[in-house]
């Protein structure tokens, strides 16, 4: 097991080309009096505001944009803070890990029941979505820790894409409403309560084949070296006792 501290980080993102640069350019920019933690309190309030902005979409769609608002917010603090502590060498692996992470279920629950408590998701395909976000989450800690590899992404979607999404879908309700649909098997059910949905059984979906090829390839691994072990005991049992000659 690697320490924190020497995990590899995998972010190979579809808008990476794009928000590298962005990200390196914000931290050299960044005043002096802006700290790692900083950031990272931008983020949550962020959070916060998502959710109260999904709420008060029950007076107004506007709020829609203040929605939107909160995630370009969210992705300056949850993307920058580790940036910003890298580019000031400043890094605090164990303390940046724990709480990144912790964040980051705070944010992801907040905004999935946000879209709950609005008139334009389901509230239980809602939870259902927090539920296998965090299903994901722990999947990949579990891997991080096994294998020392941090894979942030997969196929390319990231946090950064799925925030993108958002924004999108927000903007498409906001302009064209929230079209209903009439499924065989669920009834009527709202556009933005089918785009949750399909985003829930597709982290669904990763979770059980990602988690199945990952132990997969652990358990080849633990068999390799537990046949290494046993031949280097069988090979030391096999030494010939020493000669004596009289």
């Amino acid at each position: 097991m690697s320490k924190v501290e020497d995990h590899k980080r995998e972010n190979d993102i579809l808008l990476g080309f794009l928000e590298r640069p962005a990200l390196q350019w914000l931290a050299a920019h960044m005043p002096g009096w802006v700290m790692p933690d900083t950031l990272t309190w931008l983020g949550i309030f962020a959070s916060i505001l998502i959710f109260a902005s999904y709420a008060l979409t029950n007076i107004s769609p506007n709020y829609l944009w203040l929605a939107s608002l909160g995630f370009v917010l969210n992705w300056l603090g949850d993307s920058l803070d580790g940036t910003l502590a890298r580019y000031r060498h400043i890094e605090r692996p164990r303390y940046g890990f724990l709480i990144d992470h912790w964040v980051d279920a705070i944010s992801a629950v907040l905004i999935f029941i946000g879209l709950g408590l609005s008139p334009y998701v389901s509230l239980v395909v809602a939870c259902m979505g927090a539920i296998a976000y965090l299903l994901v989450s722990i999947m990949v800690y579990l891997i991080t820790y096994v294998t020392g590899t941090f894979q942030i992404t997969n196929a390319k979607v990231g946090p950064t894409e799925i925030r993108v999404l958002a924004i999108i879908a927000n903007t498409a309700i906001f302009f064209i409403g929230d079209v209903l649909y009439q499924l065989p098997i669920f009834g009527t059910t709202s556009l933005y309560t089918l785009i949750v949905g399909v985003m829930t059984f597709l982290m669904v979906l990763y979770f059980m084949i990602n988690t199945g090829i990952q132990a997969h390839k652990l358990a080849i691994l633990d068999e390799k070296r537990l046949e290494r072990k046993q031949a280097r005991q069988n090979g030391s049992l096999a030494k010939p006792a020493d000669n004596h000659v009289s």
